[in-house]
This record gives C-alpha cells, sequence and structure tokens, in this order.
C-alpha cells in the first residue's frame, strides 16, 4: 500500500531520532539549564558562573586597545590600505596576532614558540574541536579525561562521536601518572587506541585543583611511555598567587608531545571570544611533505570558521601591546582579587561549620590555591532540582557536580565559583547557604 501524500502545505516536525545522537545527551542540556535558571533568579548571589569580575572592565578601554593596535600596524610601516585589509577582511586562517600570543607566552611562561606553531581560535572551544577533530582518525581512537572534567570538551568529543575514558584525579590534583598508565593500558587490551588526554593543570574547572610540579613531570613520562599527546587546557594559570611557581605542561615539553590551549577570556575579556593553540607538533605528509600540526589545524579551521575575528584579534593584541606582552603583570589586580574572594570563601564555610558540625552531618570541601573554584561535598544529591530550589528559597545559586563526571558520580557534590562576585556577596550567599545545606541535610 502507497503511503499518503503530504500535503504541500503541512508542516512536519524534525524527529530527534533522526538528528545527531549528541542532541539526546543531557550533557549538552548542563549549560543551559545553568544560564536559564539564573535568569529566573536574577536576585540570587550566583557562585554558578566562572566568568571574571566585571569591575575590571571598562567600556572605553575596548577603544583605547583598538587605537593602540592601529599605531602598531603604523609603526611597522602599513599605509592605510593595508590596514584596511587588515581589519575588514577576512585575514590568515591562523590568525594576525600570534607574533604577539608568542612574546606574550615567552614573556609570562617562559615559553618559547615560533609564530607559526600557533593558531588564533574563536574561544578554547574551538581549539578544543580542532584538536580533537585532528587527533582522534577513527571510531578505535579514544581520548582520556581527568575526572572530574570541564564539559565542554567532553561535550566537543560528544560531537565528533568520540570515546572518552575518565582518568581519576589524584588527591592532590591532577590525573594521577600510573592511573593514566592503567587507563591507557586497558583502551588499549580492548582494541582501541588511546590516542591523547585532556587535563587542565592549574585550577581545573570544576575541582580547583593544581598538579605538583613533580606531579607533571611524573605525567608527562607516563604519557610518553603510552604514545598518548596531552592536551593543556590553561584558561586559569595566571591567576596563581606566585607568578611562575608552576610551569605549564608544556614549558615542560621536551618531546613536542604536548598541544597547549589558551584563551584571553578570563585574563583580557571573554566577549572578544579569542582564544589559541600551541601545536607545534611536525606532521609527516605523502612524498617526503612536512607541516606542523597548526598548519593542519589551520585547514580544519579553513573549512569550520574560516578564520579568526580581526577586530577581536586587534582589540587583545592591542591590549597585549599596552602591557609589553606581560599578561601576569596587567592581571596582578585581578589575581589579588580572586585570591581574596578565595580567602573570604574558605573563611565563610569555616565559620558557619565548624569541625564538630561538618563531622556530624558529612560536610566537606577542598581548599584550592587559587583560581576561580572550590568544590563541597554534602549530605544530599546536589541535583538540578535541589539547585533550583536553593535559588528559589534561599537566593543562591551554585553548580551540580554530576555533569563534570563523565563515567557517572559527583552527585553529592557542588562547585562554588568566586570569580564574579563581591566580598560582601560571598559572605552573604554563603551564610544563605549554609541554611540550605542545614535545611536539606534535615
Amino acid at each position: 500500500m502507497r503511503p499518503a501524500p503530504v500535503r504541500p502545505d503541512a508542516v512536519r516536525p524534525l524527529e530527534l531520532a533522526d538528528l545527531h545522537a549528541s542532541l539526546a545527551d543531557p550533557l549538552l542540556d548542563a549549560m543551559t539549564f545553568l544560564n536559564e535558571v539564573t535568569t529566573r533568579y536574577p536576585g540570587a548571589v550566583s557562585f554558578a558562573p566562572g566568568r571574571p569580575y566585571e569591575g575590571f572592565f571598562e567600556p572605553e578601554d575596548v577603544h583605547a586597545h583598538l587605537d593602540t593596535y592601529l599605531d602598531h600596524l603604523a609603526a611597522r610601516g602599513l599605509d592605510r590600505d593595508a590596514v584596511r585589509t587588515t581589519l575588514f577582511q577576512y585575514g590568515p586562517t591562523k590568525g594576525i596576532i600570534p607574533d604577539l600570543v608568542a612574546r606574550t607566552l615567552a614573556h609570562d611562561e617562559g615559553l618559547t614558540v615560533p609564530p607559526e606553531a600557533l593558531v588564533l581560535t574563536i574561544g578554547a572551544q574551538e581549539g578544543m574541536l580542532l584538536t580533537l577533530r585532528a587527533l582522534c582518525a577513527g571510531p578505535d581512537d579514544v581520548l582520556l579525561v581527568s575526572s572530574p572534567c570541564y564539559v565542554g570538551v567532553t561535550g566537543a568529543a560528544r560531537l565528533l562521536d568520540l570515546t572518552t575514558v575518565p582518568v581519576p584525579e589524584a588527591p592532590e590534583g591532577g590525573p594521577d601518572a600510573q592511573a593514566v598508565r592503567a587507563a591507557a593500558r586497558a583502551v588499549r587490551a580492548g582494541g582501541r587506541r588511546p590516542r591523547a588526554l585532556y587535563v587542565v593543570p592549574d585550577f581545573a574547572n570544576p575541582s580547583g585543583t593544581s598538579m605538583p610540579v613533580p606531579a607533571r613531570a611524573r605525567l608527562l613520562d607516563a604519557a610518553a611511555e603510552e604514545g598518548l599527546l596531552v592536551i593543556e587546557d590553561n584558561p586559569y594559570g595566571f591567576f596563581a598567587r606566585e607568578p611562575g611557581e608552576r610551569p605549564t605542561l608544556k614549558a615542560l615539553d621536551r618531546r613536542r608531545q604536548v598541544v597547549h590551549l589558551g584563551s584571553f577570556a578570563k585574563t583580557c575579556f571573554p566577549g572578544a571570544r579569542l582564544g589559541y593553540v600551541v601545536a607545534d607538533q611536525e606532521v609527516a605528509g605523502p612524498g617526503g611533505r612536512r607541516s606542523l600540526l597548526a598548519d593542519e589545524l589551520a585547514r580544519l579551521k579553513s573549512m569550520t570558521t574560516v578564520n579568526t575575528p580581526a577586530l577581536s584579534q586587534a582589540v587583545i593584541g592591542g591590549m597585549l601591546l599596552r602591557h609589553d606582552c606581560r599578561l601576569r603583570a596587567a592581571n596582578a589586580r585581578a589575581t589579588a582579587h580572586y585570591a581574596a574572594n578565595l580567602t573570604v570563601l574558605l573563611r565563610e564555610l569555616e565559620r558557619h561549620f565548624p569541625a564538630a558540625e561538618r563531622r556530624r552531618l558529612g560536610l566537606s570541601w577542598n581548599r584550592p590555591e587559587g583560581g576561580f573554584f572550590a568544590v563541597l561535598a554534602v549530605p544530599f544529591e546536589a541535583d538540578e532540582a535541589a539547585m533550583e530550589r536553593c535559588a528559589r528559597d534561599h537566593g543562591v545559586l551554585w553548580t551540580p557536580m554530576a555533569p563534570f563526571y563523565p563515567a557517572g558520580g559527583g552527585e553529592r557534590r557542588l562547585r562554588l565559583s568566586i570569580s564574579a562576585l563581591s566580598e560582601r556577596q560571598i559572605v552573604d550567599g554563603v551564610a544563605a547557604l549554609a541554611r540550605f545545606i542545614r535545611e536539606s541535610a534535615a
């Protein structure tokens, strides 16, 4: 029997089952829910967003940074037509300020990389997508991720149909080298290839933990033994209490095994949506062709976003120039602010929950040395329903931790971010959160 014809004016909905499977994954709803619940409770103290403090932003600075970059182009000898082309046209896929970013990395991280090994991206998120797409060649390639893990990378892997295998964080921070070896060997024993390891070594999102320097060296050795590339995500490293106290994995890299992801969202301003990838690995092609992994990432980028907006690069480039390509010095005020906020958070938690009550409730928290985040273990299920109840009844928002655990877990943990708040908001927010915790525990 032939199916009935569809009327030309009939509008049939698309079936979710006919779309990519990632669209049915609850992981993709985690951030959407958080944004929606924040707008529903605009008066709540929000420990949820990991965004910079807005008190450091001034609208007129955008014009000043742009003017600085225009002066830089003129000093290089570009005439008006060349400047017009630089700002208004598509421009090189790798970006127009890789030289300035390379200088900044040299000053701030002691990291010497040629500008041609850099790709400027639309946020670090695009850098993740490009890197995962390039490194993982087929369905048998597996990405190891520290657990808990930033949902941006597990979400990117889901969009690309890549399998992720979690490696638990060590108590002191970051994935343990032996656990990395064990995970890689288990993947290999199952007939698949462990391709890369994703890690945030400094003030990780969501846990707030940082890897000790000896653990970094051990991790690189373990990755080399297992044939793993390391994808280092470093959005928070600038906010160490002591500049240079922990070298990045890329600064310790002697085998070109680390692909380094950076972002100007936390150190300059997020609205510019500017990130970068350092990918200095050599790629051997047919006929003896040699290129850098950065060149291959640029080829992928040319078929997705084509290039990164020149205006965003010009504004960030001007900011770098105004500070002599030394972001650590430029961010000293912000670093002090975030460190003070974290101190206030930990102090207020101690004040509201003395040790005896913490033991009775089964409540605990970690004590990060810097960055934006701390994690509480609570005596109830810290899910989206609990967060909304807390916002509605107590005027406080936080982030459930469960979405950050790729293989499950974290149901009784919540993340607190101090970056976007004032000291008064933190004091009031912890007091209200304490009431909610006692109510929920009862």
